[in-house]
């Protein structure tokens, strides 16, 4: 299956958000063009490479059609991930389906377009297993998809999530199923299935409530929101927000990704040692600006759990994670800067 080529033009979905943010600047820095729906990188002389387009309701049928024209590579971020449920079908699963499958309908419709990178999760990976458990590519997520049919409004809202994250990448495999025609498919998906995201803030952020759920989480211990007891424990799996947005551009590279499903994972996650970082001697001035941020337990072990192989990522594309400490001093540093104008 042919890939994207340097140069090429790739839309970007939901190119507002924080990761497509990150994508839309390493594509840029990486000599692509772009559709893009805002100014931010005329400071970096990027701008010249990018144009932009609004798409109205991802759920549409025909929604993306005239955003896909003369494409060549599509990066399907747009998705919503927030808990704010109140009917799990109209508030995630319906959008995050509908819209996937739109975007693809009209990839149909542009010949040129040979990939296709859309950002799953690591929910549709998920099902209880009592820790120690490896996560891979193999895991698909039952348990969400089967409470939310099960309990319908009353169901968690982070099953709700999972559920329509599950939903949306089963029906991407389904599609690219059912197109394929004597073994020659219109084009190839991969789908990027990262945990927590977490990294420097670019995007646009009127006010700390509309951060994205992971780093909101992470600002919630630097402002004192979240008090010393919730640091210690299990916190999940967690990566960078550049490390995920350059698999998605390397997805669209690189030939052995086509077709296949790839965990983005660096470890998991430590909130306690993260904090511990932060009270180091040398993050003093860095942490200046949250005068109530919590200790915590300093020191205290977070306890077993799951844990995400990564691996396939690593060997297809060479990817090295960037190193935790980093993640955390710049999004630390990005916060501080961004609530000057909160």
């Amino acid at each position: 299956m042919p890939v994207v080529a340097p140069g090429s033009f790739v839309l970007v979905t939901g190119a507002s958000g924080f990761l497509a943010v990150h994508v839309v600047q390493q594509l840029l820095q990486r000599g692509f063009k772009g559709q893009y729906l805002d100014s931010l990188f005329k400071s970096q002389k990027l701008d010249a490479k990018w144009e932009w387009i609004v798409v109205e309701d991802l759920e549409k049928d025909g929604a993306f059609n005239e955003a896909v024209k003369g494409v060549d590579g599509v990066a399907h971020t747009a998705s919503p991930f927030h808990y704010r449920v109140e009917d799990p079908y109209l508030d995630l699963i319906n959008p995050a389906v509908r819209g996937t499958l739109s975007l693809l309908n009209a990839a149909l419709t542009e010949p040129k377009i040979n990939r296709v990178a859309i950002t799953s999760s690591n929910a549709a990976f998920f099902h209880p297993h009592p820790p120690p458990y490896t996560i891979t590519e193999k895991d698909w997520n039952t348990s969400s998809v089967a409470e939310v049919e099960a309990k319908g409004k009353d169901a968690a809202p982070q099953q709700s999530y999972r559920a329509s994250k599950t939903l949306a990448e089963r029906a991407a495999w389904k599609f690219v199923e059912e197109h394929t025609k004597d073994g020659q498919a219109p084009f190839a998906i991969s789908t990027i299935n990262p945990p927590l995201i977490f990294g420097p803030v670019l995007h646009d952020v009127p006010s700390a409530s509309s951060l994205n759920t992971s780093v909101n989480a992470f600002y919630a211990f630097l402002t004192g929101a979240k008090k010393d007891e919730q640091v210690p424990g299990p916190g999940g799996n967690f990566v960078d927000v550049r490390d995920v947005a350059k698999l998605h551009i390397e997805a669209l590279l690189t030939e052995g990704a086509a077709n296949e499903r790839f965990a983005a994972s660096n470890n998991v996650l430590d909130w306690q040692a993260f904090i511990d970082f932060l009270h180091e001697p040398e993050q003093k001035e860095l942490i200046e600006a949250f005068p109530k941020i919590v200790r915590g337990i300093p020191g205290k072990e977070p306890g077993v759990q799951n844990w995400i192989d990564a691996s396939k990522a690593r060997k297809t594309f060479g990817w090295e994670p960037i190193p935790w400490q980093k993640t955390v001093i710049d999004m630390t540093a990005s916060l501080a800067e961004k609530q000057k104008s909160w």
